[in-house]
């Protein structure tokens, strides 16, 4: 009981550093997704405010690099050793590594100015930052060649060593969308739904929306309704682990039909609930609702549903 105690009381800190173009802007994000307070380039003269109070609830990830405006390998070795003696801190050096002609290879695609050689060819600024950042690789605790790693190879790797089994869960978002407004941005996958029976030409349905029950009932009346609700349904919980694995962490389904306000709206309503009710984190958004809400017609209809 009193070790679980004094583990509670220490702060874990991964300070993330190593040349550019190695990967560290990637470790810094799966680092968060796996449950990590990040913060990337930080000065190194606030880093002691930081870690002045009590310990987080979770660990903290710094990315440090040579753009930062105090930052010398002197200052960060004597940064880490200042750590290293503070008994309520547990310190890493995550080191990003990678060949120079990966490296020149990764900035010619880019084609980006290396920090430390603006006016000049990358391999001198590569050559340069190699050779500053020697004494710091000298002193990682955990040094990773990103040469050959895929972003999914590194994301693995990062795992294996930091997981710290408070990763974020995958965020489902399921959107409801006119046609006749456009497709919103940033859909990953989209299904059209202007196939189905539609509420409109009902007079008496016509001034409701997809969240009524009359609406859904009528909607999945349809005979094709069932169908394509248990496909797409199946699809999606058959891709969502998928997605897991791959280290996202939000995945967007739209809903579009002619207005946005019966078809798509039942079967978004429809479709969260069953996606929560297998275990997925699910927000829901109706975005023709919220235009009219807006307008003073309705209410908003932004909501998070969990299993």
């Amino acid at each position: 009981m009193t070790d679980e105690n004094d583990h509670q009381d220490v702060q874990r800190v991964v300070l993330v550093t190593g040349p550019s173009g190695a990967g560290r802007s990637t470790a810094i994000h799966v680092l968060e997704d796996l449950g990590y307070e990040a913060i990337d380039n930080l000065p190194l003269s606030l880093v002691p405010r930081l870690l002045d109070g009590p310990a987080l609830g979770r660990p903290i990830a710094l990315g440090i690099d040579v753009r930062n405006r105090d930052f010398t390998a002197g200052s960060l070795i004597e940064g880490i050793d200042r750590m290293t003696r503070m008994p309520e801190v547990d310190c890493e050096v995550l080191y990003l590594d990678c060949r120079a002609e990966e490296l020149l290879r990764r900035y010619g695609e880019t084609r980006r100015r290396h920090p430390m050689a603006p006016d000049e060819e990358p391999g001198t600024g590569i050559a340069r930052e190699v050779d500053l950042l020697a004494p710091v690789r000298a002193r990682a605790d955990v040094l990773i060649d990103t040469s050959d790693l895929s972003p999914h190879d590194l994301k693995a790797e990062l795992a294996r060593w930091f997981d710290t089994g408070q990763q974020a869960r995958l965020t489902v978002g399921v959107h409801s969308f006119s046609y006749k407004r456009g497709v919103p941005r940033g859909l990953d996958i989209m299904f059209d739904c202007r196939f189905l029976s539609n509420p409109h030409w009902e007079p008496a349905l016509r001034p409701l929306d997809g969240r009524a029950p009359e609406v859904a009932a009528f909607v999945a009346a349809d005979p094709r309704f069932a169908p394509f609700f248990d496909k797409v349904l199946d699809l999606l919980l058959m891709v969502l682990p998928a997605h897991v694995e791959e280290g996202k962490a939000h995945l967007t389904i739209g809903l579009g039909c002619t207005g946005g306000q019966h078809r798509s709206v039942a079967m978004a309503e429809k479709l969260s609930a069953a996606l929560a009710q297998s275990g997925w984190q699910v927000s829901k958004r109706h975005r023709e609702l919220e235009r009219r809400a807006d307008s003073g017609a309705g209410q908003p209809t932004v909501e998070v549903g969990k299993a």
